[in-house]
């Protein structure tokens, strides 16, 4: 199977969940034997072609880069997209009568409008809450005609990849508004003799504040060298997110057995479980009072055993079969029109 995947920015250059999640999906194709190629738009996201894990990846030359796989030997069977290739990768597959996937990573309102306009041979969310929402959407807006075929992957994250020692720093990865960067320099302030550790982000408008001693601010760090750059520094993992479908960071952070203190969206609830430490992120009492309870030398071993079982209990093996076989179906059965 002849895979191409229709993507803006990619690893390890960019470090976003989504973009993670993606190569996570992808990589597994290829170890299974299949060829999968990447394709930029960003025109900075790469300057050479290079490969991970097995993907190929390309980057942008001009807008006739597609082309290559859209007829002759190397024509694709399949097309994986998301976020804002969505609209020029369902095009290109419809003219070239080739199967396109969606990976959805929200709810937004533009994303679910696709499932419309680009008639996708397959959707993969990643959670079932995610899901469900776009069911509701759909029986409201198009409920007169069938819903694209749909599944659920939630994004694998390896724990063996992840695993560190923790060790005495609260973190917050990603350092914007949404992700809760007020929220992280007021604990930060509330807190003067523990120690705080920013990570920028790869995307958003970055919080940066040069005037807490307590703060250590860190570079934007690519997905391969979390676990001994970040994760190994960390006791507790902040997740204070006005908005997650999933919060791969946290799943990230309970592998090295660090409690996540989470904003309770709907993804970070299913992503922890009953692991997960939630409290309203504009409830700062609550914030300073969880954190504070996860230094206790009693309270920490239980906290770290939990959030630890629940990354293992969370093995991607039996929802990377089920998507490879979907994949290897859609390439079979070619584009519906």
């Amino acid at each position: 199977m002849r895979v191409l995947a229709m993507l803006h920015a990619y690893p390890p250059a960019h470090n976003a969940g989504a973009e993670w999640a993606a190569h996570s999906l992808l990589r597994e194709l290829a170890a299974r034997g299949h060829n999968v190629d990447v394709l930029l738009s960003q025109q900075d996201a790469a300057t050479d072609a290079y490969e991970i894990d097995g993907v190929s990846v390309y980057p942008y030359r001009g807008k006739a880069d597609p082309s290559r796989w859209m007829r002759g030997d190397g024509r694709a069977q399949a097309i994986v997209t998301h976020l804002e290739n969505t609209a020029r990768a369902s095009v290109l597959g419809e003219l070239n009568r080739i199967p396109v996937v969606h990976l959805l990573h929200n709810t937004f309102e533009k994303s679910k409008s696709w499932l419309v306009k680009g008639s996708p041979s397959l959707v993969v969310y990643n959670t079932a809450w995610m899901k469900a929402d776009a069911e509701a959407w759909w029986r409201v807006h198009r409920g007169d005609r069938p819903m694209p075929w749909g599944i659920t992957v939630h994004p694998p994250v390896a724990v063996e990849d992840y695993q560190a020692t923790p060790g005495d720093r609260i973190t917050l990865i990603n350092l914007t508004v949404e992700k809760g960067a007020k929220v992280f320099y007021a604990l930060a302030e509330r807190m003067p003799r523990r120690k705080f550790l920013g990570v920028i982000g790869g995307y958003g408008q970055q919080i940066i504040r040069d005037d807490l001693p307590n703060v250590e601010i860190v570079p934007h760090t690519p997905g391969d060298r979390m676990a001994k750059d970040v994760y190994a520094r960390t006791r507790v993992l902040l997740a204070p997110s006005s908005y997650e479908s999933y919060g791969r960071v946290a799943v990230e952070a309970m592998c090295s057995g660090i409690p996540v203190v989470a904003h309770p969206t709907a993804g970070l609830m299913e992503s922890l479980g009953e692991a997960g430490i939630f409290a309203d992120r504009d409830d700062l009492d609550a914030w300073e009072a969880a954190v504070k309870r996860l230094f206790s030398p009693k309270v920490y071993p239980q906290a770290s055993k939990a959030a630890a079982a629940r990354a293992a209990g969370l093995d991607p093996a039996a929802e990377l079969d089920v998507w490879a076989a979907a994949m290897e179906g859609v390439a079979k059965r070619g584009s519906p029109r």
